[in-house]
């Protein structure tokens, strides 16, 4: 029996391993690769199998670069089923879609961008060195329709002109489509997921629905267990469950624990923090008469900022300024988290659940849904708290809220999330941050989106707190206190520093550890 490392290997994106035996192979996740566009294009496009080999597929959780590349498996000859918890399932059908539109959405731009300068290049005069602005107008008026792209006419240019067209990951159909293979289960509920192999998802507290997943099975008239973290999440955190400790004893005994190690070598600011740091934010924000801008993942992170706003706001601990949760996505994965109460921790079922509340809906609070409404608050000089996705400001309508607020002293950028490395929130976070330090002298960082340059004078607070993912105190904690014995971990999920760092710090504990490479196999002897 064996596991191959394809994904999320010494980098914290696109979660994928394939366990193999003498009669099945399992996908362990099939998430997507983010960063730069042009490194992760083509990891994205190939699947370095073929899906049609694949007996079935385990889901962890439904973030994307967990979840992200299913349709391209779907659509390639996979014949399987995918099995996850009923939220996770859930959340997916909006968050894959969601994916497609951005995939599509993307696409059309570049190829709009392509055909536009192809035109321009072709009218201009020959002694103009440029194209005159009245003609540039012509040329982007004849590509659009009603403010809107027209890939009807682009296309038509880029097939005229044998331009190199971008085609999307893939479409909303697709996403579509792969959602019918989707299969729910609850939590402690023995799975078949291959011809002597059975599957496990156990509550690992990292969002709504996240699943650590015990497979186990037999090889050779041997048996065999290997155990896959997904994300861990944190302990004491609100709204959801602890990481499960207590296993049953048939899923106890592990040949190998394939285990993440996003914050191998960081602790987080403690839990019971979360809500006093959150509340001074906003007090010497709104002191100032400022706005407070938090690019959050639409699934998660705004729920857990929503759930401690209400809280503030019912003990009235802050200014009740309007709240704007501006993301149609994060909108419909509240609904999902409204919709799954039985995962919900003892403390919210007490705070909210028992006396009729929502936690999720109270008065201040509002999500924007149209265009024309996340416009309105862009333009609003008032004091609000905004709410926004993406999480790592490399797409959606945080972007717009930037750049009406970035330049402003008054305003602050809360930084609530993970930041990649080559993301816009990355660079918002190491730059705002080293702008802070330095007692704001001298002039302000600029940072390019939107092809301009910004000015970042807004101040910069990170509360790191509010991680998702377990710190290196967790993960231990994870270890030390289940029920486990394991024989070997693999240490997936993290930058390279982080999880080497991780592992000399478990070799120093006693565990057996190992980091695989990209592409590398591990035999798991029996």
């Amino acid at each position: 029996m064996e596991v191959t490392f394809y994904g999320a290997v010494r980098e914290v994106t696109g979660s994928m391993h394939l366990l193999t035996t003498g009669e099945d192979r399992i996908l362990l996740d099939c998430g997507m690769f983010q960063g730069r566009r042009k490194e992760t294009e083509e990891k994205n496009r190939t699947l370095p199998f073929d899906p049609g080999l694949i007996t079935n597929m385990v889901l962890s959780h439904a973030h994307i670069d967990h979840s992200g590349r299913i349709p391209l498996l779907t659509r390639r000859n996979f014949a399987g089923r995918i099995m996850t918890t009923r939220a996770t399932a859930d959340a997916c059908g909006y968050l894959l879609p969601d994916s497609a539109h951005i995939q599509e959405s993307d696409a059309a731009y570049l190829n709009y961008k392509t055909a536009r300068t192809a035109l321009a290049e072709i009218r201009k005069s020959k002694k103009a060195k440029r194209i005159s602005k009245r003609s540039m107008e012509g040329i982007k008026k004849s590509l659009k329709q009603d403010h809107k792209l027209n890939t009807e006419a682009i296309s038509a240019v880029i097939e005229r002109y044998h331009l190199q067209g971008v085609e999307p990951l893939y479409t909303i159909e697709d996403a579509q489509e792969s959602l019918t293979y989707f299969d729910g289960y609850p939590y402690r509920y023995p799975i078949t997921v291959g011809r002597e192999t059975t599957c496990t998802l156990y509550e690992a507290g990292h969002i709504l629905g996240s699943a650590m997943a015990v497979l186990s099975g037999r090889e050779n008239g041997r048996s065999f267990s290997i155990g896959f973290t997904g994300d861990i999440g944190r302990f004491e955190r609100p709204i959801l469950r602890d990481p499960n400790l207590v296993f049953e004893e048939k899923d106890r005994r592990l040949d190998l624990l394939i285990m993440e190690s996003t914050y191998g070598d960081r602790v987080h600011e403690p839990v019971r923090d979360l809500k006093p740091r959150l509340k001074q934010v906003l007090l010497d924000t709104l002191e100032r008469g400022g706005t407070v801008l938090i690019p959050a993942f639409a699934y998660g992170r705004t729920q857990e900022l929503i759930y401690l706003l209400h809280e503030l706001y019912d003990g009235g601990e802050v200014p009740r300024v309007p709240i704007y949760v501006d993301s149609p996505l994060a909108t419909n994965i509240t609904r999902v988290f409204g919709e799954h109460p039985e995962v919900y921790d003892r403390e919210a079922h007490e705070r909210f659940l028992e006396k009729g509340e929502s936690p999720f809906s109270f008065k201040g609070i509002r999500f924007v849904q149209s265009v024309e409404e996340s416009m309105a608050v862009n333009r609003d000089e008032t004091p609000h708290i905004v709410i926004a996705a993406s999480g790592m400001c490399e797409a959606g309508r945080i972007l717009h809220h930037l750049r009406h607020k970035i330049h402003n002293r008054k305003n602050t950028i809360l930084i609530v999330g993970y930041m990649a490395r080559n993301t816009l929130g990355r660079r918002i976070l190491e730059q705002g941050l080293a702008y802070e330090e330095s007692g704001r002298k001298g002039e302000p960082p600029m940072l390019k989106f939107f092809g301009k340059q910004y000015p970042l004078k807004a101040r910069v607070v990170s509360v790191g707190g509010f991680s998702a993912h377990g710190d290196r105190v967790e993960m231990l904690r994870f270890l030390e206190r289940s029920n486990l014995a394991v024989k070997r971990i693999a240490l997936v999920h993290g930058e390279e520093d982080q999880t080497l760092a991780f592992a000399g710090y478990l070799k120093e504990k006693g565990y057996s550890v190992s980091v695989p490479r990209k592409g590398e196999t591990m035999r798991v002897r029996l």
